[in-house]
């Protein structure tokens, strides 16, 4: 299933960073805006894939999964 975030990225003197709207701590900065956006592509699967993780095993073993939509 393909997710669509928004990155809001900006160059600061020799630099690109930027930043994952939709989940906090997801940044990052690199000497160019294609590494920076692959950069961020990475970050942001690692954080969803230790969220996803960390939720699992604080739940428990009897739960229910339900797919929510905004």
């Amino acid at each position: 299933m393909d997710t669509n975030y928004t990155a809001v990225i900006k160059k600061s003197g020799r630099w690109w960073i930027g930043w994952v709207e939709e989940i906090p701590g997801v940044n990052c900065q690199e000497l160019s805006r294609d590494e920076l956006i692959q950069s961020l592509r990475i970050t942001l699967t690692e954080a969803l894939e230790f969220n996803r993780r960390e939720a699992l095993e604080a739940v428990g073993d009897s739960f229910e999964e339900v797919v929510v939509v905004v």
